[in-house]
């Protein structure tokens, strides 16, 4: 489609290129990366910000190898304007406390952007909770106008989804929303500011974790703690929740400017696909 450039970056074949016996010999474009793992090209592909575990390439393994389905996934890094990344005023039954996206109008970051087939976005909403009335998450797709999002070839997204959390995220006690430093750091944080959540969740992020893994009854009890000290503040997020998730995939979000000619330089492929 005019305009769109993801599917023609470049990519590095692996040892012994993408078909068995075939030597690869240099780098080819992104779609043809794909179609020759016999994957869903970009075009049909869900584009989510990824903030947290969901950006990690090992954690989204786990995810789709755990049930069966391909853990070929295009990560790109992207230019977002409005998201910032502070935590979840929840605790997870894994052990931890997540980070979770709040607006940020103006400021600008680096998030990674996934690029999700159809299967793939299924597990992820399900890990999220999406479709379930007491699940932590909802899937909102942004809109371009309020979150500028632009990829390094130069094109300005015209839209991407993110996982807003139904919660709130915490404080740092002026009402700013909290960044998360990294998980024993926060964890190590948390407890030294609240005598409770100590005497229920230990003295030390091990501790922590161990407690809380497994233990939803005691993870609950702590976000409502969370709440009742008075640490849970609002997202700013919430707004762009719209009911049902929306299921538009990259070509049908049109993109926000127009790409010149020439702003990336692609090459041909090996089969001289274009």
């Amino acid at each position: 489609m005019e305009n769109r450039w993801l599917a023609k970056w470049m990519v590095e074949q692996p040892p012994g290129g993408f078909h068995a016996g075939k030597t690869g010999d240099g780098p080819v474009t992104l779609n043809y990366a794909l179609m020759s793992a016999n994957q869903t090209l970009v075009g049909d592909r869900f584009p989510v910000i990824s903030v947290g575990s969901n950006a990690c390439p090992a954690q989204l393994r786990h995810k789709m190898q755990g049930l069966g389905v391909s853990s070929t996934i295009p990560i790109v890094k992207a230019r977002v304007t409005g998201i910032g990344v502070g935590v979840s005023a929840h605790i997870s039954p894994l052990g931890y406390v997540s980070a979770s996206p709040f607006h940020t109008p103006g400021l600008s970051r680096d998030l990674f952007i996934t690029w999700l087939d159809a299967a793939q976005l299924e597990i992820v909403d399900a890990s999220e909770g999406v479709s379930d009335p007491d699940g932590e998450y909802d899937r909102v797709l942004l809109p371009p106008e309020d979150f500028p999002m632009a990829l390094e070839s130069g094109e300005l997204l015209g839209g991407a989804y993110l996982y807003v959390h139904r919660c709130g995220i915490l404080h740092d006690g002026s009402g700013n929303p909290r960044p998360h430093p990294g998980e024993r750091q926060l964890l190590t944080m948390l407890l030294s500011e609240s005598h409770q959540l100590r005497e229920w969740f230990g003295d030390t992020a091990e501790e922590f974790s161990s407690r809380a893994r497994g233990n939803r009854q005691l993870c609950n009890k702590g976000a409502r703690l969370f709440a009742d000290e008075g640490q849970v503040t609002d997202s700013g997020l919430r707004q762009y929740v719209t009911g049902e998730p929306a299921t538009m995939v990259y070509d049908d979000i049109h993109p926000a400017n127009s790409v010149p000619p020439g702003a990336y330089d692609t090459g041909r492929a090996p089969d001289a696909l274009d």
